[in-house]
């Protein structure tokens, strides 16, 4: 049971840190949607969202109200679309996302989730022709959001959907060229996804999920910011302590706002995702936990150790405070969301093979990352591969959401507003994988996958 008195002295949080519920997110299956018919599946889509998350904006008001904790989004996110679209053609799954956005429309969410495919080992023509609709799909649309697993450690990496991502993630950017290419940034490439994660734009409901769940994610990195400030020069093993412990405070109101919201939509409480989720906000930055910890800045020698800590100590205090920690749960560098992620970019000390690095021991991956508008497809491919391998290689969820902004080049920006920021283009290597992407076909699965 939750005792709201646990939470009490998470009031200063919430008021001068940042602390907030990022996002509740309604699970809901779209298996019993299914027809041939590609306009009764989106009649059916449209009425079983608007069904089940009829009441989740106004719940998730009402529990804000009710304990003063913002709940920052509300969303849902549904079966990945490639696996409920039958024979629908490339236009029947820009139908399909139009008619997400219609049913997020209604019932008034920050953004849907779950155009998506699963093809690590091999793609059906369903999958095929979901990808093919992906650039137009997010240009019409403003909330969908799609996400395509290309790889996992079982399977090995499908070189041959890389090579389609590359294709999309460049066609988005073009048809979204008036708007600095912001439809690459509802989508993301995974090695490893896990099927409940609660946040966009990777979000879906996975095959192995109920018909109706509801996942929250919290996030708090101001208030570990602060946590570290106030515990001063003391030891590593002392400051992994400080920081376990304000994890559990920060995963206890998760649990509460969980508990609470899945009581009053009478659906199944999922996980609890507790990810160090930063905003461009001043504070609210994994970039300046990083510092705080000792580091002149982010990205100095040193950077992926302190990360790598950080992220165990998060990861510890939260399994304690709720048995049910899901999704991505850790520490999340974002460029372009995370105002000390961009400074250490623009004064140099951070590069994208530093990211790299740091990926390694992170919750996700290279994560909102503009890049120069005139990038070649086989080198976003070769930076997908690259940071898909980490994933596949240290059987870990690891991500790419890259955007190759239309017209511009290293030294300007793309500022996205609200949650999305401002993100400096960054410089990249102008050496080819162009050979190796042709090769195709898939890269095994390592060894240590074999653990039957």
């Amino acid at each position: 049971m939750i005792n709201t008195q646990d939470v009490l002295e998470t009031i200063s949080m919430i008021r001068q840190e940042n602390l907030d519920i990022r996002t509740i997110t309604m699970g809901i299956s779209l298996w019993d949607c299914v027809s041939e018919d590609t306009d009764r599946l989106c009649q059916r889509i449209y009425d079983k969202i608007t069904k089940k998350a009829e009441h989740l904006v106004a719940t998730g008001a009402d529990i804000e109200k009710k304990y003063g904790i913002p709940i920052v989004n509300k969303r849902v996110s549904v079966t990945p679309v490639s696996l409920i679209g039958g024979t629908a053609t490339p236009e029947g799954y820009v139908k399909i996302a139009h008619t997400l956005q219609r049913a997020a429309d209604t019932v008034g969410i920050n953004f849907i989730g779950g155009f998506s495919a699963l093809v690590q080992k091999g793609m059906t023509p369903g999958a095929r022709n979901m990808i093919e609709s992906i650039p137009e799909a997010l240009a019409t649309t403003r909330n969908v959001c799609s996400s395509v697993n290309v790889a996992s450690t079982k399977a090995g990496i499908n070189m041959d959907a890389i090579a389609l991502m590359g294709k999309a993630i460049k066609k988005t950017a073009y048809l979204t060229r008036d708007e600095g290419s912001i439809g690459c940034a509802k989508l993301v490439v995974f090695s490893n996804v896990p099927e409940d994660n609660p946040f966009m734009a990777g979000a879906f409901c996975g095959i192995g999920e109920p018909d109706v769940a509801v996942n929250v994610g919290v996030s708090g990195p101001g208030v570990v910011a602060s946590a570290i400030k106030r515990a001063g020069d003391c030891n590593l093993s002392e400051l992994a302590d400080v920081i376990k412990k304000t994890a559990f405070k920060i995963t206890r109101v998760g649990q509460l706002v969980a508990s609470e919201a899945a009581k009053a939509l009478d659906v199944p409480f999922g996980i609890i995702d507790l990810s160090l989720a930063p905003t461009p906000a001043v504070g609210d930055s994994v970039a300046y936990i990083l510092e705080e910890m000792g580091l002149e800045s982010c990205g100095a020698h040193g950077t992926t150790a302190a990360l790598a800590m950080l992220n165990d100590a998060v990861k510890k205090g939260g399994v304690m405070a709720s048995s049910h920690v899901g999704g991505l749960s850790g520490a999340f560098i974002p460029v372009s969301e995370d105002a000390g992620m961009i400074a250490a970019v623009e004064r140099g000390a951070l590069s994208l093979e530093k990211l790299e690095a740091m990926t390694a021991v992170c919750s996700v991956g290279l994560d909102m990352i503009a890049i120069p508008g005139d990038t070649p497809e086989e080198v976003i491919d070769g930076i997908i591969a690259d940071e898909i391998a980490i994933g596949v290689v240290n059987t870990k969820t690891t991500a790419v959401r890259v955007i190759p902004a239309y017209g511009k080049t290293v030294g300007d920006s793309v500022d996205f507003g609200g949650l999305l920021g401002r993100a400096p283009v960054m410089d990249l290597k102008s050496y080819s994988p162009a050979r190796f992407i042709r090769r195709g076909g898939r890269i095994p699965a390592p060894i240590h996958s074999l653990k039957n």
